[in-house]
């Protein structure tokens, strides 16, 4: 038996029938970075000691009955933009090479209430900045189906954790599709949560309007599990939302007859791979044959979406990390004669290529001359794509779409063409404007055998909606059981 492979669900049952322990666990985890990462390079830092400390430790508790936590001992990945105590937390940056966290955000307080082990930080675009996981400072994460490609990003580097089995499942952060794009790319489940519903507290910030914390799991019975453990109201974070705790995998049901399915027409259009368009159309099909009730529409905001949101990404980027300066904390330049030469030096030297970029594009659209031009235009158009979903939501329960118009690109295809990399949001970013939660699951491969991702998006707190509708299609169409990565170079 190879543990590697199970999901956590499948893992749980293994350790409640006593047939396998805490540590077989993490140590079968171990060995399996140490025999995959110098090929996917997922992980910024591992925690290989502390976390077979601590399993033989928690595994001591469990059998003397002091600790009685379901998925207790069970280990996962984190994105380097999650604070976490004690633990380097690096954004993938030189600008915080050598940060070293001295509190927890509140979904690590979560975590370890649950007693989850953490393997190690999980690779991403600096800041969060990036759709290919290739401007880390650090190193460039690799796409567990084929080493020559990217895996998506900005949470590249959890979502090649998990399909690489070198976690069973991570936390990713999701601004405009960093959570669902790479899920596509790996044929992983990924979810970006509604607005509110996961607590930023602790979240390295990036676009604070836009930002989420989700899970990227095997499957969809893992994905509702680990967002029951990180979903709740926190008073540490003020636009967290104070609502009823709900056992989202209470929803995991294989029937959904009668469900009313939206398909928008602008995201089959033009720039949608064929091979892409083919599969979702099958899944279409797939979808009508379980009972789903499907009628094509327009959302015609999805032409508008994608400039607005990098008018309002960027424009947050510039405000939040102002605070990097090269004073208080992270990377100082070690020549300067002057407060104006060290600002300069340690931001021109602390930051790469791709975040100088948008610090620089969200500066412009804030500045007196052309704020109401850009910015200000850019939240009345946002205002409009909220309405458009709710208006879209008053007749379907579910908008389905592609997550990504391609599969994954070859390695450094894009990075050194930015528009073209924006483009590759075209599906995602307006669930990001609008707030609401959307689910990325593998739904085919192409005729290279690479995953192909289909969105499920919802109306706000809709989740259970989401995991019920993607819950079906998966267990109908067994993606696990059928495809596997192939690590070819």
């Amino acid at each position: 038996m190879d543990i590697t492979k199970l999901t956590v669900h499948e893992l749980k049952q293994k350790l409640d029938n006593k047939e396998i322990t805490i540590p077989e666990i993490v140590s079968a985890y171990i060995n399996r970075i140490n025999e995959k990462e110098k090929d996917v390079q997922a992980f910024i830092t591992t925690s290989e000691n502390e976390a077979l400390e601590k399993a033989k430790e928690i595994q001591e508790k469990k059998e003397k009955g002091e600790i009685t936590k379901q998925y207790a001992g069970i280990p996962i990945g984190i994105k380097d933009n999650i604070c976490t105590k004690g633990t380097k937390t690096t954004c993938a940056s030189k600008m915080l090479e050598n940060f070293i966290s001295p509190y927890n955000a509140t979904v690590i307080e979560k975590l370890e209430n649950e007693n989850l082990i953490s393997l190690g930080k999980l690779n991403m675009d600096e800041f969060a900045m990036g759709g290919s996981t290739e401007y880390s400072y650090f190193k460039k994460t690799r796409n567990p189906w084929n080493l020559n490609k990217v895996p998506g990003g900005s949470s590249g580097g959890s979502a090649a954790a998990v399909a690489s089995d070198t976690v069973p499942w991570a936390l990713g952060s999701d601004t405009g599709g960093s959570i669902r794009q790479p899920a596509s790319f790996c044929g992983v489940v990924g979810l970006k949560p509604t607005y509110g519903l996961v607590s930023r507290y602790g979240l390295v910030a990036f676009a604070s309007s836009l930002d989420q914390i989700g899970p990227i799991t095997k499957d969809v019975e893992d994905c509702a599990i680990l967002l029951n453990m990180i979903t709740g109201h926190d008073e540490k974070d003020t636009t967290s939302i104070e609502m009823e705790k709900i056992d989202y995998t209470k929803s995991l049901k294989k029937d959904i007859k009668g469900i009313k399915i939206g398909v928008p027409k602008e995201f089959f259009g033009e720039g949608i791979n064929q091979e892409v368009k083919d599969v979702l159309q099958k899944s279409i099909q797939k979808y009508k044959e379980l009972g789903a009730e499907i009628e094509e529409f327009s959302l015609d905001i999805a032409q508008y979406a994608l400039a607005t949101y990098y008018i309002i990404a960027c424009a947050e980027a510039s405000s939040n990390l102002g605070r990097f300066d090269g004073i208080r904390y992270g990377y100082r330049t070690k020549e300067y004669s002057n407060l104006r030469e060290l600002y300069k030096k340690s931001r021109s030297e602390g930051f790469g290529s791709e975040v100088k970029r948008r610090i620089i594009l969200g500066t412009y659209v804030l500045s007196s001359g052309y704020y109401d031009a850009y910015y200000k235009k850019a939240q009345q158009v946002r205002t409009l794509v909220m309405n458009e979903f709710n208006k879209a939501f008053e007749k379907y329960d579910i908008i389905l779409t592609p997550t990504s118009p391609t599969v994954s690109f070859d390695l450094g295809s894009k990075s050194e063409n930015p528009l073209e990399m924006y483009l590759s949001d075209i599906c995602t970013v307006s669930v990001n404007i609008a707030g609401v939660p959307a689910i990325s699951i593998p739904c085919g491969v192409n005729s290279e055998n690479m995953p192909i991702g289909m969105q499920l998006i919802g109306n706000k707190f809709c989740e259970e909606k989401i995991l019920n509708v993607a819950y079906a299609f998966e267990q109908n169409l067994n993606f696990r059981e059928k495809y596997k990565p192939e690590f070819k170079n």
